[in-house]
Order: C-alpha cells, then sequence, then structure tokens
C-alpha cells in the first residue's frame, strides 16, 4: 500500500478503513462479498486494502463466539512480514496433516494469487484442488489479488493469456475483475517511461578470450580422475557445473573481473586475495569443488596478471574487454548519468544471486559512482551464503531511509517486499515472465521515473520477447473483459490417500517431500546420511520407478506402476511407499514420521507423547494421603459397651538397662497378621535401641465410663508430650476436645504385667490417679489428706510425698517440667552442689533470683520431661559400649521451686510415651503399605507372594529418613521399565526406526507418563514421603485444627513463592501432602523393584500391565522378526560367522540375527536392514542385567554409587574396549572409507593403551564399535527366545575387562562440581569458543579472592569440557583441596561383596529352533483349531472361513491359512491358547509383497459370467459385493502374467472373509475370471452338499474315512499363492491338510498311531511337507485335550 493508505487513529478509536477507501476499492469490495473474485489490479494500486475492507465487511463471520478464521496467504515470506499472516505452504501443510480444516476457514484471500493454476503444484493451486469443495456448503469466500493474472516463462500467445485465465477462474472458483475506469488509476498511480538501450553486438566466436576462458574452464576432465563411479560422478556433476556456469555466466555478462569475484564468493573469501594452486605433489584432495576452484583461481589469476602485477593496483574506473563487459560499461553510464538527481534510488533487477553480489561489489568500488550507496538483495533460502531474514528486513529498512539508493536484486524484489517507490529501475537482465515485466515495473511508480531494459543490438530473440512482454499486457486486459476462448489448461491427477481418523491427507504432489522428510528423520552418524535413491525402469506402458529406502527404514523397496514420465513415476513410488510407512506405524495418523497413539499396539490408553518437562517433574502437587482402615476414624456410635481388640506393646531395651511402663494398643479392628508380626527398632540417643513390637491379647470390653476415662487419659498425655505449653496454667480442661474430628482412632492405654496366670489388663488404678491430679478441674481428692511429716512445702502448696514420688512436676521460674524419681533425705539445699563450692541455696540465688524459703527441705531427684522426637530415622551409631550405657540425667530439684501436676505420671509412663508415636507412625505406614497389597493381589496373584515391609520400603523415600528407602529398588525397577518396554515397543512397533523406539520408550517410561498412570491407579495415596514430625502427630485424642474442605482448601494450603518455596506444609483434617510428580513416579519404579526381587518378571510385569505398561509381547510377533533376518544371510560369505560364534561360545539358531547385528547402514548393498534396531534392545537389555549385577554383588552400595559404577560400565567408550578386545571390528558390515579409517585408529589405541587411556579418549571412539557390543546382544536376545540365563552367562564373559572396575573414572565435570559445592567455591562454565576446526574450553574456579582458569582445546566441546575439568581438579588437588567422601575406589575395596546374580528371572524362554528346511515329526505339530461362523452360499450349512474380521484382512493379506474348510455352527466355538493364535495370527496373515497395486476393473460381459453369478450370490444374501485385486504382476513386458485375488465378506454372526487366487494369466480380466471361478467352487452342488453324509454331524462327531476322501477331493481344481516362497501350489494339498487335522483333531481319540498312520495313507496326505510349507500353511501339532 502507499503511504496515502495507512491511516493513524488514537488508541480506544474503533478504525474503519471505508473512511480512507478510493471509489474502484469499494465498488471491487461489494463485488468481492456478493461472490468470489480475483481482483486484478497494477502494483500499489491497493489491492492489500480491498482485503481489509472485505475483512472489515465480513467480520461478523470470525468475531467471537464463532470458530471461524480468517486466512491471509502470501506466496513468501516477506509478503508474511507485510501482512503478517501465514504463507501458502504452511496451510497447505496444516490442512494436510488436519491442524486446520478448511471448513473453519470464512475469508480465504490469496495475495499474489496468478501463482494458482491448475497445472502447476503450487501450494495455492493444491490448497484449492486437495481441500476446496465448491458443492460444499461450509466453503469459504474465496478473494484474489494480482497484477497479473498470466503465470509462465517466455513469450506467450492470445490463447495462452486465455488459458492462464480460464485456468485461474476455474480453480479459485471465481471471476477476475478489474477498474473499468483507468482514469482514477491514472491519477494515483503514475506509469513509467518504458527505455531500451542497446549495447553491443558481442562477438561470440570461439577465437576471443572469453571463449578460450570457457574452455578452460571445463571440469568434466576433474571428475574423470578423481571419481570411477558413474552415480557418484553425477551427483558431483550437478554441483560443479552449477558452479562452472555462475563462473561463464559472469565472465560473458560483467566480464574478467565480475568472474574473479564470483570466484573469491563461491570460495566464501571475499575479502581475501584470489587463493593460488597450493596442490601438494601427490595431487590429491577431499573436495572436488575445492580443487576445481583452484584451477579456476589459476586460470584466471594468470590471464590477469600475467604481467606479475599485482591485482589491487587494477584500476576499477579504468578496465575494459575482457575485464569489463559492454553490458557493465553501458549500466555504469545510465547509473552516472543519474548521479545529479536529488533523492534518486534505483533497483537493478538481475537473474542470478551471483551475479547480484558480484555486481553490487563492482559498482561500490568505483569512484565515479560514489553518488550511489549500493547493496545486494537476494533471497534467504538461495545459498551462496544466503541472506537472513534480519539482513533482508535491514537492507530494505536502509533503502526506505535512504542509507542505501542503490539495489541490485534478483525477484525477490519484484513482489511481496514493501519497498519504497523509485525513479530508476534497470532490467540489467530481461524478466522470465509477462507477470515479472509489469511487477518489476511496479516499482517505478514515482513521477517522471523510468523503466529500462538493456538488449544486445543485433540480438532479436531477445527484442522480439521484450516486445511480446509489452504488447502482452494489453491482450491480457482485453481478454479478462471479453473472452475469446473457454480453453483452460488441463488439471494434473493427484492420487490421494486419506487416513479416515483424523481426515489426514497425502497425494502425490507432496509425497516426495513428506518422504524424504521422513528419511530425514531417520537415525544418522557422521558415516551415514540416510536418503532415499530412484532408480528408473522403462515398460511398455511407461516408466517405472524403484525406490530404494534406507537400511535403517522398516521397508527398502517400493515400486511404482508405469507412468507417463519419471516425475510422475518417482512421485507415484513416494505415495505407495508413505501409505505403506503409514500402516507399519512409521508415520503417525497425521501423517507426519513418528507414531500414533491409536495404533492397534498401543500399550496404554494414554502416551505421553510430548517431550517431557524436568521442571514439570519437580512441581509439587497436593493429594490425599491414605488412612489406614484399622485405624480410621471417628469412635463408631455404640449404645453400653463397645468390643476392642487389645495388643499389648512390647519394648525390649538394648542394653536393658531401663525400665518402660507396659502399654497397650487397642484397635476397633484386628491387625492384619503381617502388621500383627512387625518388629521395629526405635533409635534414642547416643545409639541406644529398643526393640518393640506387638502380641495379640484379645479382645477388650469397654463401657461408656471406660471409654471416656480412656479418652481423657491419652487427651492428658498427648497434651503433655506435644501441647506442654497448656499446663503452664493452674487447671487444664480435658473432655472438650470434638472427636469426630480425628481422622483416626485407636487408645494408647497402660496396663498391668501378667503376673501369676493373670491375663494382662488395663492399668485402670493409674488412669484414674493421673485423672484425679491437680491440674484438671474435674479431680476430686487425688490423696487421704496430709500426713504430718511426710509432706513437703511445694511451690503453692503443701503436698503429701507418696503423691509427689513419681508424678510429673512443673517448675515456674524456667517453665520446665520434670518426672520425680525419688526424695534425697540427706540432701538439702545447704548441701554443695556438685564437687563445687557453691550451695544450691547459693546457685538458685546467682542465677534466678530464687531466695529459697525452706532450705532445709530435702532435694527432690528429679527426670526432665523429653522432647518428642522421630525415633525411626537412621542415627550415627556409636561404636562403644560405654556411650551405650551412660547412667539416664537426672538433677535436684527444691521442692518449694515446684507445682505438683500429674499424679503417678512417671518417668517409666514417661519413656513408654517417648516411643509410642514413632512406633504408630511405622504402623500405619505398615498399615497403607498391607491395604496397597490386598488391593493389588486382587488383580493379580503374583502380588500375594510379596512382603508388605518389602511393598512400604518401596513406598517410603529419602525425605523419611529411615533406616530404608525406595531408592535400591527404584534404581533397579527403572532398568527393568526399559527393558520390558524396550523389548515390547521393538517387537510391537515393526514401522518405527531406532530414533523412533527410543522416543515410544521414552513416552511411557519418562516420570510425567508414569506420575499419570500412578494417579489414575490412585497409587499415590500410599507413599510415605515425609519423616515423623511429632508436631504433626494427631490421633484420637488431639485432633487436627485446620479443617480442610473443598472451599478452605487453598487457604489452608497455599503456594508462597515469594520467599522461595513452592508450598507451605499443613497438615489437614483431610490428610492432604505435597508431592512431588517425580517422587510418584519413583514410587511406580520402585514397586517394580521390589516386585522384581520378591516375585520376579511375571509379578513386576502384571504390576505393569495394572497400571496401564505393556510389557508383555505377543509371540507372533517374535517369529516375525525371526523369519524376517533370513533376509540377511545372503551377506554369509562376506563374514565368517562360525569364527564370531565360537569365539563367544554360543551358536545361533538364526543366524541372519547375527548378521544383522553387525551391519552398519551405510552398508545399502542388500535388501535387509541394519543393527541399530537390535542396539536399541540391546542396549535395554544390558542395562537391565548391569543393574542387576551391581545390585547383587554390591548389596550395600547406595543407589547413587551403583548409577555411578553403571555409567562406568554401560557406556559407548567401555563398549567400544570390549568390541576391539573381541574382534568385533573385524565383523563389521560397512561402506565407509571414513568409518573404516577410524575404527582402525580407534584399535590401534586400544591395542597401544590400557582401559583408562581408552575411556579418556572419548573423542576418539567410534560410535559403532559399542553399537556392536548392544547389537550383538540384542540379536542374541531374540534368538534365545529372550532366555536371559543364556544372555546373562555371555553378557559377564564378554564384559569381564570393565566389570573388574579397575577404572573407576567418573565425569571429571560433575566431580569438579561435586568439589566446589563442598568448599563453596564459585564456578563457571564459559560457552566453548570456536577456533578453525577445534574448540577452546574454559573452567573457571573463584576461590575466595583468588581466580583459577584452565582450558583445553578439542575438535568436540563436550570432550574438551572434560579435559578442563581434569586439568582443574588436578590443580586444586595440588593447592590441598579434596573431596570428603570417600572416593569410588575406596568405597569398592571396603564394601560387602557377593557373587553375580540374576535378578527375577522366571519367564520361560520361547521356543526358537532353526527352520532350514527340516522335516517336522508329527509329535511336534499343533491343531490348529478355528472358531466357526454360520453362513449360507446358495445353502445355509455351506461355509468357508478365511481371517475372523475385515480389519485384519486390510492389514495384512493373507495367504495359505486364509482358507479353511469346515461346517459353521454359530451356537458353539472351539477353544484355542492364545499363544496358538497368535501364532497363526502371524503366519496366516504374512504380508506377501511390499508392494502389491490395486489391479484394473474390467466390463463384465453381457452374459452371465463367473462375475456375475458371484455377484448375484453376494446380491441375494445382502452382501457387500466382491473385492478383485491383482496381487501380482510378473513375467516380461511382452509375456505378462497376472494373478488375481477375489475378497468376499460373508456375514453372519460375525464377519467372516473368504479369498480366492486365479492361476496366472496373461490377462487381467481371464485371471479375474478364475478367481470368481475358485470363489463359485464353493457353492457347486457336488462339493459340500453331497460329499458329506450329514453336514449337521460334522461338528457333532468325527467324519468318516469316505466323507473326508470327498471333500478333499472336491478342492482339486483351485490354487493358492504361497506368498513367502512367491510359488503357487494346489489348493488340494492345502485344504486337505487343513481338512486332514480338521478331521483328526475330532477323531484322535479314537486312533492309535498305526491306525493313523494307514489313514494318511489312504487320504493321500502327502508326508514328506517341508517344515517351511508347514509353517506356512498351519504350524500343526498333535497334542490330546
Amino acid at each position: 500500500m502507499d503511504d496515502e493508505e495507512r491511516w493513524s487513529s488514537d488508541e480506544g478509536v474503533k478504525k474503519d478503513p471505508r473512511t480512507i477507501a478510493r471509489k474502484y476499492q469499494l465498488d471491487l469490495c461489494r463485488k468481492a462479498m456478493e461472490e468470489n473474485v480475483i481482483i486484478y489490479l497494477g502494483t500499489g494500486c491497493g489491492k492489500t486494502h480491498i482485503a481489509v475492507l472485505l475483512m472489515y465487511e465480513l467480520g461478523h463471520l470470525i468475531r467471537k463466539p464463532s470458530s471461524n478464521i480468517c486466512v491471509f496467504l502470501a506466496p513468501t515470506v516477506p509478503l508474511v512480514r507485510q501482512v503478517l499472516v501465514m504463507t501458502p505452504q504452511i496451510l497447505l501443510h496444516n490442512l494436510r496433516h488436519c491442524f486446520i480444516r478448511m471448513e473453519l476457514i470464512a475469508l480465504l484471500i490469496f495475495d499474489e494469487c496468478h501463482h494458482a493454476q491448475a497445472h502447476t503444484r503450487h501450494p495455492y493451486a493444491q490448497i484449492m484442488k486437495e481441500f476446496y469443495e465448491t458443492n460444499s456448503t461450509k466453503r469459504p469466500r474465496i478473494f484474489g489479488m494480482t497484477a497479473s493474472p498470466i503465470i509462465g516463462k517466455g513469450r506467450s500467445n492470445q490463447l495462452n493469456y486465455t488459458k492462464c485465465i480460464n485456468s485461474l477462474e476455474n480453480l479459485l472458483d471465481a471471476k477476475v475483475y478489474s477498474v473499468d475506469d483507468n482514469l482514477e488509476l491514472e491519477s494515483v498511480i503514475a506509469s513509467p517511461d518504458v527505455k531500451i538501450f542497446f549495447y553491443g553486438p558481442v562477438v561470440h566466436s570461439e577465437s576471443t578470450l572469453i571463449s578460450i576462458y570457457c574452455k578452460k574452464l571445463d571440469c568434466t576432465s576433474l571428475l574423470r580422475e578423481n571419481i570411477s563411479d558413474s552415480t557418484e560422478r553425477s551427483k558431483k556433476m550437478k554441483l560443479l557445473w552449477r558452479m562452472h556456469d555462475n563462473l561463464i555466466f559472469c565472465l560473458k555478462y560483467i566480464g574478467l573481473y565480475g568472474a574473479i569475484l564470483a570466484l573469491k564468493i563461491l570460495s566464501n573469501s571475499e575479502e581475501s586475495k584470489l587463493p593460488q594452486s597450493n596442490t601438494d605433489e601427490s595431487g590429491n584432495h577431499d573436495n572436488l569443488t575445492d580443487q576445481f576452484l583452484e584451477k579456476a583461481a589459476s586460470i584466471l589469476d594468470f590471464s590477469i596478471f600475467d604481467d606479475e602485477s599485482s591485482s589491487d593496483s587494477l584500476s576499477l574506473d579504468a578496465f575494459e574487454e575482457p575485464f569489463c563487459s559492454q553490458k557493465l560499461s553501458l549500466l555504469i553510464g545510465i547509473l552516472s548519468t543519474y548521479r545529479l538527481k536529488e533523492n534518486a534510488k534505483c533497483i537493478i533487477f538481475v537473474k542470478r544471486i551471483i551475479v547480484a553480489r558480484a555486481l553490487a561489489c563492482i559498482l561500490k568500488s568505483l569512484k565515479s559512482l560514489e553518488f550511489w550507496k549500493c547493496d545486494f538483495l537476494v533471497g534467504f533460502h538461495s545459498g551462496l551464503r544466503n541472506m537472513s531474514r534480519s539482513k533482508m528486513n535491514a537492507i530494505v529498512e536502509k533503502f526506505s531511509t535512504g542509507k542505501v539508493n542503490l539495489l541490485v536484486a534478483t525477484n525477490v524484489a519484484e513482489e511481496g517486499l514493501d519497498i519504497q517507490t523509485c525513479c530508476l529501475v534497470i532490467r540489467f537482465d530481461l524478466p522470465q515472465t509477462v507477470a515479472s515485466f509489469i511487477q518489476s515495473r511496479g516499482r517505478a511508480r514515482m513521477q517522471k521515473s523510468e523503466f529500462i531494459f538493456l538488449l544486445e543490438r543485433g540480438n532479436t530473440q531477445d527484442e522480439k520477447l521484450l516486445g511480446d512482454f509489452m504488447s502482452g499486457e494489453h491482450v491480457m486486459n482485453k481478454e479478462i473483459v471479453c473472452r475469446s476462448s473457454d480453453a483452460a489448461f488441463d488439471n494434473l491427477d493427484e492420487a490421494i490417500y486419506k487416513v479416515d481418523r483424523t481426515g489426514a491427507s497425502i497425494s502425490t504432489a507432496c509425497s516426495v517431500s513428506l518422504l524424504h522428510g521422513y528419511c530425514a528423520k531417520l537415525p544418522r552418524d557422521k558415516y551415514f546420511t540416510p536418503s532415499p535413491r530412484f532408480f528408473f525402469i522403462d515398460d511398455t506402458d511407461g516408466t517405472i520407478c524403484r525406490l530404494i529406502l534406507p537400511p535403517n527404514a522398516p521397508l527398502r523397496q517400493v515400486d511404482s506402476l508405469p507412468c507417463a514420465s519419471k516425475d510422475e513415476a518417482k512421485r507415484a513410488a513416494c505415495l505407495n511407499a508413505c501409505i505403506e510407512l503409514h500402516k507399519r506405524g512409521a508415520l503417525s495418523d497425521f501423517l507426519l514420521p513418528g507414531f500414533s497413539n491409536t495404533k492397534k499396539n498401543e500399550s496404554t490408553t494414554h502416551s505421553s507423547e510430548s517431550e517431557y518437562n524436568e521442571d514439570e517433574n519437580l512441581r509439587e502437587e497436593l493429594y490425599e494421603m491414605l488412612v489406614p482402615t484399622v485405624l480410621k476414624g471417628p469412635l463408631p456410635y455404640f449404645e453400653e459397651k463397645i468390643k476392642l481388640y487389645f495388643y499389648y506393646i512390647r519394648f525390649i531395651p538394648a542394653p536393658d538397662d531401663r525400665k518402660y511402663h507396659a502399654f497397650g494398643l487397642f484397635l476397633k479392628a484386628p491387625l492384619p497378621k503381617e502388621a500383627e508380626a512387625m518388629e521395629v527398632d526405635l533409635h534414642l540417643a547416643r545409639g541406644r535401641i529398643v526393640k518393640s513390637g506387638f502380641v495379640n491379647c484379645g479382645i477388650v470390653t469397654f463401657g461408656k465410663e471406660e471409654i471416656s476415662l480412656a479418652q481423657n487419659f491419652q487427651e492428658m498425655f498427648l497434651k503433655i508430650i506435644l501441647d506442654r505449653s497448656e499446663y503452664f496454667n493452674d487447671t487444664v480442661a480435658l473432655g472438650e476436645v470434638n472427636a469426630s474430628l480425628s481422622s483416626t482412632f485407636y487408645l494408647l492405654l497402660p496396663v498391668r504385667e501378667q503376673r501369676y496366670g493373670e491375663n494382662r489388663t488395663i492399668d485402670w488404678i493409674t488412669v484414674k490417679r493421673c485423672l484425679s491430679s491437680p491440674a484438671f478441674e474435674q479431680h476430686a481428692s487425688y490423696g487421704r489428706g496430709l500426713m504430718g511429716r511426710n509432706t513437703l512445702n511445694l511451690f503453692n502448696r503443701q503436698e503429701n510425698v507418696s503423691d509427689i514420688l513419681n508424678s510429673l512436676i512443673f517448675v515456674p521460674h524456667n517453665q520446665l517440667f520434670y518426672f520425680v524419681d525419688c526424695l534425697l533425705p540427706e540432701t538439702n539445699a545447704y548441701s554443695r552442689k556438685g564437687s563445687g563450692d557453691t550451695s544450691y541455696t547459693q546457685h538458685f540465688k546467682s542465677k534466678f533470683g530464687v531466695q529459697l524459703a525452706f532450705p532445709e527441705q530435702p532435694l527432690l531427684k528429679v527426670k526432665p520431661l523429653f522432647f518428642l522426637r522421630n525415633l525411626l530415622h537412621n542415627r550415627i551409631q556409636e561404636i562403644t559400649a560405654e556411650a551405650r550405657e551412660l547412667e539416664e540425667y537426672f538433677v535436684e530439684l527444691p521442692p518449694e521451686l515446684c507445682t505438683l501436676k500429674i499424679v503417678g505420671f512417671s518417668k517409666d509412663i514417661g519413656s513408654s510415651l517417648s516411643l509410642l508415636p514413632s512406633l504408630m507412625h511405622r504402623l500405619e505406614n505398615l498399615l497403607v503399605a498391607i491395604e496397597l497389597k490386598e488391593v493389588l493381589s486382587a488383580s493379580f496373584s503374583e502380588a500375594s507372594g510379596i512382603r508388605a515391609d518389602i511393598i512400604l520400603e518401596a513406598l517410603t523415600t529419602e525425605r523419611c529418613m529411615e533406616r530404608f528407602s525406595l531408592e535400591r529398588f527404584e534404581v533397579l525397577g527403572d532398568a527393568f521399565l526399559k527393558y520390558v518396554v524396550g523389548r515390547h515397543s521393538f517387537l510391537s512397533f515393526d514401522g518405527l526406526d531406532e530414533g523412533q523406539l527410543t522416543k515410544k520408550r521414552s513416552s511411557l517410561v519418562n516420570n510425567s507418563h508414569l506420575c499419570e498412570l500412578a494417579i489414575r491407579s490412585n497409587l499415590q495415596v500410599y507413599i510415605r514421603d515425609e519423616s515423623f514430625e511429632p508436631s504433626q502427630y494427631f490421633p484420637f485424642g488431639r485432633p487436627c485444627t485446620k479443617i480442610c474442605n473443598v472451599d478452605t482448601e487453598s487457604t489452608v494450603h497455599p503456594r508462597n513463592v515469594e520467599d522461595g518455596t513452592d508450598f507451605i506444609d499443613v497438615k489437614c483434617t483431610r490428610s492432604h501432602r505435597w508431592l512431588y510428580r517425580k517422587t510418584i513416579a519413583d514410587a511406580v519404579e520402585a514397586l517394580v523393584g521390589a516386585f522384581l526381587v520378591e516375585s520376579g518378571f511375571r509379578a513386576a510385569i502384571a504390576f505393569l500391565q495394572l497400571i496401564g505398561i505393556q510389557g508383555d509381547f505377543k509371540v507372533p510377533d517374535v517369529y516375525r522378526v525371526l523369519e524376517g533376518s533370513k533376509i540377511n544371510m545372503s551377506l554369509n560369505e562376506i563374514v565368517n560367522i562360525k569364527a564370531l560364534e565360537e569365539s563367544l561360545d554360543y551358536t545361533f539358531k538364526h543366524r541372519g540375527l547375527l548378521l544383522q547385528a553387525f551391519i552398519h547402514p551405510s552398508y545399502s548393498k542388500h535388501s535387509g536392514g541394519c543393527y541399530q534396531k537390535l542396539e536399541f534392545l540391546g542396549d535395554a537389555v544390558l542395562e537391565y542385567l548391569m543393574t542387576s549385577y551391581l545390585y547383587s554383588v554390591y548389596p550395600d552400595l547406595k543407589p547413587g554409587q551403583i548409577t555411578d559404577l553403571r555409567s562406568i560400565a554401560v557406556n559407548n567408550n567401555s563398549f567400544a574396549f570390549i568390541a576391539v578386545k573381541w574382534g568385533f571390528q573385524r565383523y563389521l558390515i560397512k561402506d565407509s572409507k571414513g568409518l573404516t579409517d577410524a575404527v582402525a585408529k580407534f584399535e590401534k589405541l586400544v591395542r597401544a593403551s590400557n582401559l583408562q587411556k581408552v575411556l579418556q579418549e572419548e573423542s576418539n571412539c567410534p560410535k559403532v564399535l559399542g553399537d556392536l557390543v548392544e547389537s550383538y546382544i540384542g540379536a542374541m536376545l531374540l534368538d534365545t527366545g529372550f532366555n536371559l540365563r543364556e544372555v546373562w552367562k555371555v553378557m559377564v564373559a564378554l564384559l569381564e575387562p570393565i566389570l573388574r572396575f579397575n577404572c573407576l573414572s567418573i565425569n571429571p565435570v560433575r566431580e569438579l562440581r561435586e568439589l566446589c559445592q563442598q568448599k563453596n567455591f564459585g564456578l563457571r562454565l564459559p560457552p566453548p569458543v570456536k577456533e578453525d576446526r577445534s574448540y577452546l574450553v574454559k573452567v573457571e574456579i573463584d576461590i575466595g579472592d583468588e581466580h583459577l582458569t584452565s582450558s583445553a582445546i578439542n575438535h568436540n566441546s563436550k570432550a574438551g569440557r572434560r579435559v578442563a575439568a581434569q586439568i582443574a581438579l588436578a590443580k586444586l588437588k595440588d593447592l590441598g583441596y579434596k573431596h570428603k567422601h570417600k572416593s569410588l575406589e575406596e568405597i569398592l575395596r571396603s564394601t560387602r561383596k557377593k557373587e553375580p546374580e540374576l535378578i527375577g528371572f522366571n519367564e520361560d524362554p520361547l521356543e526358537t529352533r532353526n527352520s532350514d528346511g527340516d522335516t517336522i515329526s508329527l509329535e511336534k505339530l499343533v491343531v490348529q483349531e478355528t472358531n466357526m461362523t454360520s453362513f449360507r452360499l446358495d445353502h445355509p450349512n455351506a461355509a468357508i472361513l478365511s481371517l475372523d474380521n475385515k480389519s485384519a484382512l486390510e492389514e495384512q493379506p493373507s495367504f495359505l491359512a486364509t482358507m479353511l474348510l469346515a461346517k459353521i455352527d454359530g451356537t458353539r466355538s472351539q477353544n484355542i491358547s492364545q499363544n496358538e493364535k497368535d501364532f497363526m495370527q502371524y503366519f496366516g496373515n504374512k504380508r506377501a509383497t511390499e508392494s502389491d497395486d490395486q489391479g484394473s476393473r474390467d466390463d463384465i460381459e453381457s452374459k452371465k459370467s463367473a462375475k456375475s453369478r458371484l455377484l448375484e450370490i453376494c446380491a441375494a444374501n445382502y452382501w457387500s459385493p466382491p473385492l478383485f485385486k491383482c496381487c501380482k504382476e510378473e513375467g516380461p513386458c511382452h509375456l505378462k502374467g497376472f494373478t488375481f485375488k477375489v475378497t468376499m465378506q460373508i456375514e453372519g454372526v460375525t464377519c467372516t472373509v473368504l479369498e480366492c487366487f486365479s492361476e496366472s494369466m496373461p490377462r487381467k480380466k481371464a485371471a479375474e475370471m478364475k478367481a470368481a471361478e475358485g470363489a463359485l467352487c464353493v457353492n457347486r452342488q457336488d462339493y459340500l452338499l453331497h460329499h458329506v453324509e450329514n453336514l449337521e454331524d460334522f461338528t457333532q462327531k468325527p467324519l468318516s474315512l469316505e466323507s473326508f476322501q470327498r471333500l478333499t477331493k472336491a478342492t482339486e481344481g483351485a490354487s493358492v499363492q504361497l506368498a513367502r516362497s512367491n510359488r503357487v501350489i494346489p489348493s488340494y494339498y492345502s485344504l486337505t491338510l487343513k481338512l486332514t487335522f480338521s478331521f483328526l483333531s475330532q477323531t484322535f481319540d479314537y486312533l492309535s498311531k498305526a491306525s493313523l498312520s494307514k489313514f494318511l495313507q489312504q487320504s493321500r496326505v502327502p508326508l514328506l511337507i517341508t517344515k517351511n510349507i508347514l509353517k506356512e500353511s498351519l504350524n500343526i501339532r498333535f497334542q490330546k485335550s
């Protein structure tokens, strides 16, 4: 838009674009509101403002609450910047992958809409062709804008203009409109004067200097000398010819100096001097482009500076031909004449980027053009050190402000960019199209501006082209007003594949780019870049494209049908490949590289596929914790009496020199057996331990009064041990607590010990005596009155000595409580205190200012009231016995300083009460674990075999500060989880590559997903994540005061982020706790580890399946992989397999797996795969095996130490060392010289160094060597049928050198961080600085005022960081700074060590016999039984059974096993084991070929052919019509053979599918008829109806031999396809086998072995059937029911 079209207004004022619109803009907007239109106006005429007007007028369609949107499309990113919406490619991408739907777009605006032509595949055209439906009621309003509706290079005639306009209108479903009155336009937009300047003519003789240079710069000889491979030569040829062409073009049209500048640009060194020839003696160079540029430099440099002058002395103002072309001289002259014009701006349009850059450099250097401030403008996808978006925008901004007034630009400046109008536009190169002519002219919109063309004199072709452009605009305008023809371009037919579930689609237009995008995301390394390869085969019907995918793709070869051109064949092959990749799961349901969570093998109902955020896992969330049912409150209502379960609490101190009053626990429900048997060590100060437990004492009956006494007693002691400040007052109220607020109910009461055969009973005497104390209002008399001499004067009254002893007193002056132990009759206040000279009287006077009134009274020996502590955490143990036997701590107090609080509350009671809260906390936690065990046991029986204390350990985090935690279990469970999920993903997602499998596994085992699954299973309520805090102990009698409900939850549990904490942890009435999401995930992994240790794999997998993670696998998937590995046997001659097997003492049953384990993806000269997926599987199993090894060998190591050891053993460097030690590199199959050199270099390092040196040389270690170890283990795991015991043996032997742990090299960066944290040093790790081809890495440490810097240089930045950290550690060590903790070496030397053990493995390995053509014995055959379903063809009892449902057919086309003949009984089904079903599903549904194509459909003849009769049968039975498909094409082009398959969907109780195959026929129609005849054979009268004596008896009793023979005879004459071997065998054998074993399965109990042998001979069943055929037909073994 022009400046005058922009408007502004104050904020808050609604902008109305109509106020500044011109009349023609309003007129065109009104037309656009009525119908779809294409606005044809010149550049600068305000087309964008008309679009704004239209959006304003149709705003009601897109304003909220409507979900519709408006999309403004601009063909290039600079245009999007101007209007800020999106490019068509972005919209097309979102439409194809169904992220945006066309029906949601209310208004669709196409800027520069002339690109939308039906015969092109421009994104504009594809949007309309693929997604715009003219008959849809929800189609968007279309508004197109263009300055020229014509597209196409070169000149065009009137018919071509007509076709372009008609095609544009047809495709956009719109009409082209322009302005009727040109006067208004002419008053707004000025038209430039068009001028033509001639140069030359240019002499094109071969004897000219330019022609000589061109010959010398030929690059073909360079290619022949260096590259012998023709394919590789053609690749290099394209690059070199492109460079050669650029140099020649600059040489011809700019001159020799322009060619030199172009050479500098191509060498990426504009400022440097021209490169001199520096070829070494051998003449060998790695880069052919460098050789070519050096050759060109030597030619051009020698020619210019033959007189030994320097290039710097060349005068740019004086050079002439050949240094400067005539065309350049003319341009310089034109620019010189405009230097006198004020504020002049000019744009020079060129075709090539190299010309723009070279020309701008020359013009900037000319002194005569100093007035012009020159720069160049090219696209940001243009290569040649392409221009970034920011730089492009900066140049445009400079041009607008006048800092730059001369732009040398490519066609990027023709449209889209908001460039200021110019007074001069020069076409250095002619425009290619009419649109380019009109748009570049539109840049000259100033008054009296000029539009100049530079033409070679005498070049009639260029003159004619320019003339056509100038006259074509008039013809185009005339055609818009009055069309001379209805002709239009033909549409490009596009095949489209659509995913029904999502609506995503792909067509041949985008199939190539999608396939390249898929290959680009395949795993790669520095020696292998995955990319598709295309080969073209000429056929009589057209060109066939053969697509070869990389070895790590799930399929290797796809062929297209014959097509008219190579491009169409290529697109068709790519589309077929994309369809197959989607079916195999390599493309998601949105047709993007990746996986879908809706596939049939999805492990869970929800999958966290997105990358999870660690910050999210560290976020804490509020969860309600479980209160055990046994302890759950409140007290139930009762009339008079209630029965409670009584458990005596046993205390056994160690050493046994303390007394504890007996207590009992009283519950409303019995404790579970495991809780009753619980034993807890309570850890006191100075290493003392009290062993505690429970003894079941039966049931005790309480009355209401007794319950009241018990409640008051419990309330009393809870207040004294937890809320003692209430006892500062003279009296304390009891019995006022609201018992209904308690979340738990249990009573802790003193009991009387068992004496003289009496049972333990509640010590009601002590209870009542304590409750009758003076501290409580309801007390009566706690004594029998004062007893003369046996009284003492206390602080507030005189008390009996008998009441004071063994009671609780309070000292007001220091507000402390004490237990009175005894009276010291021989000690009073005048006695000396301790060993000093100070008396007690003096002491209390001087320290507390207390003057004793009764100093002659004997002192009291008292023990301070304890402060309740957590006795469960792991205190540091004292090693001396003396520390354990320290006497109790007592002090002496004058009685007059004390007040009596609780009578009879002795220190022995206090000692017991100090233990009870910790004991009850542990009991509560154990009861939670028991409840979880019960829940799990109800879901899977294996859970009953695990101990509750083990479950509790798996639920207890380190924050609980107990002597156990979940961390060791978590380490084991994490490794197992990765193994089983990796195994399942490997087998279930055949279409995923290694990278996708890794992402898939990560999406299932990451913390975020595990947390979600745990919450869904409500596991979070069982987790114990807080240490016992006495102040948060709220049993019955001390209810929680924080009442929490929906309304108060946010107030009770606020998030406080101001002080740096995420939450405030407060216990509430609903037992809410804050839990990290990662903690929940850790608990899941720990539970897996607990099940592993206690109950093995089966229990762990059952637990995973319960929470939603599929850890098991299907047997057919294993056999599929084993069978598929045979394709690698073609490489058997390349590798000495026997030597490899002997070295590791394991012989592979399926050697194709072993070969695959050593194939690097760079080797593509075979039809098989590579080792990457086996590496994925091996990595998973090795991590678990290594974790199991460390877990069992070092039982005392902490989890972090196990992880450190595992990281030392399980890493690429260690495995690479192992690979070389065992000679794996000798068997590596590769096709990369760089990889060969890297492996040889590392092998030399290993042979010459020790392991420690190798581990430090990480940057020199080829990753492929470590991958070989993992892939070998993965291959062995499959070959053994997942027998981990076999793999364990090999793993221990294979990794023996690193399992000795002689070199414990922890990451030095981590070690440095830990040391700096310990010493409080400042540590900085600046970003690496790239220098040449290496990185300079620094480590900076601040030690007080001292600054320490270490640096290293390495070509790998991470390796350099480690070296720098190692240097820094050495410097710190020299300064005397070391770790406080023991090193890993010291820990391993001192820790306990056991024999290694494979933990938990209790799975039954699969039998994986080799199947290389051996015959199979009858004893090993399996009977395949089939569920039958009734249907009718012409007779209700006739039936053929194939697959169970249509979906299975669509996913995996079947072959031999799809034809089973039987009587169908809808009310009866025969059972079969799941493994046998899975096995048959694989062998019965194996794919025939990767390139099956839909055959053509011929019209049926008028007579009733077999196909017609088949159609009639389907119609009579209301079945879907039969589907005919060409499943195989064979033979040379002049002798083609076609095999057809007919598929019938037979509706009955369930859906049954029948398949029949034809013989190979020379015509497709004949093959169709043969297939139809095969289907009709089941309907013949002499088939089942007459050959079976009694069809009803077919399933009720054994078949007679005669009936069986009639059945088998009736099957002769048809044929079926054996897919794997591509052979066709008579259906007689197939059906005979099936009928035979169907018969035998019913008659087995009646036949002896002799009669069985006789029967097989009589029934004509061939006895010599190879194992391969048998597997692919049924896989049968006989067994009794």
